[in-house]
């Protein structure tokens, strides 16, 4: 059975829309173990969700309120050792599903032939804006979209963190995302793990998950993209060889300036981190195996 972890932050209309959609699902209450919703010290109402929770027993949702903002990684940690079915389906709280047979679909997702003969352990879906139904590119698990964009399934090296399905029993081997992440990159982190212990990480299109998030992107914030560059370079330094860490950082700088040129101090501060990285970080290179395995997936390693 299914446990849905939801992380929620004043999106309080968006995550009643979400829930509306899992309400009309075919086959819900075979399928789903529990709804487990994380509210990450929102400051707006969310009587209206409260309600339609109390009027949906059948959704199975706990729902739980944190005092602080924990962050990404730190509150999808949390959903995850409160779970409780054999496979966690992240979602984002600005999602929602436009067909009544996704989790149908997804609960049969790990008995495809394609995804068991490569021993997957997460597989993320086709996400698309739900303002003009385009996919939506910087969700999608492959950095080569034109070539991977029309493969109805296929391995790669990541996986979107707001629309993804796991098999919860690989969490005993790789543990959870890295708690000293905030924000950004995390997934990264725990795909090296899950890849390093001989699992793989795949995309499938059978399922189409609408994003409300604007077609244009969001504002760039340069805190956001600061956690960003330096945790993809922390990424890079644990598990890869050396010559990834210094092209990460130097690629991901050179965007921060583009998004962000205004913030000179915080792109100094940005680059104290990732100075300051071969110092505190232990190095845990990923194995011959798996990175033969992000060759043949043709993964983008350099930054």
């Amino acid at each position: 059975m299914i446990s849905i972890l939801i992380l929620t932050h004043n999106r309080a209309n968006d995550l009643l829309l979400l829930l509306i959609s899992l309400a009309r699902q075919k086959n819900i209450e075979q399928l789903l173990c529990e709804i487990i919703i994380l509210n990450n010290a929102s400051t707006e109402s969310y009587v209206e969700v409260l309600s339609f929770i109390e009027s949906h027993p059948e959704l199975r949702v706990r729902y739980v309120f944190s005092e602080e903002n924990t962050g990404v990684a730190r509150g999808r940690n949390l959903l995850m050792s409160q779970a409780k079915g054999d496979y966690l389906l992240t979602i984002d709280d600005d999602m929602e599903f436009p067909s009544t047979d996704s989790l149908v679909m997804m609960s049969a997702i790990f008995d495809q032939e394609f995804f068991k003969k490569a021993n997957a352990a997460v597989v993320t879906f086709r996400v698309v804006y739900q303002s003009n139904g385009q996919v939506q590119k910087s969700v999608f698990p492959h950095k080569n979209y034109e070539e991977y964009k029309f493969k109805k399934q296929f391995l790669t090296l990541y996986f979107a963190g707001g629309a993804n399905i796991m098999k919860r029993s690989i969490l005993d081997k790789t543990g959870l995302f890295p708690t000293d992440f905030f924000y950004g990159m995390e997934e990264y982190d725990l795909c090296y793990r899950i890849l390093d212990n001989d699992y793989t990480i795949g995309y499938d299109d059978s399922v189409t998950i609408e994003h409300k998030e604007s077609p244009y992107g969001r504002q760039p914030n340069f805190q956001k993209l600061r956690m960003q560059w330096v945790n993809k370079s922390r990424v890079a330094y644990r598990y890869l060889p050396f010559r990834y860490f210094l092209t990460t950082s130097i690629f991901w700088s050179g965007k921060y300036i583009m998004d962000a040129p205004t913030h000179l101090f915080t792109y100094m501060k940005g680059w104290w981190d990732i100075l300051r990285i071969p110092f505190h970080e232990k190095r845990t290179p990923i194995n011959t195996n798996t990175f033969t395995y992000l060759r043949n997936v043709k993964a983008r390693l350099w930054y």
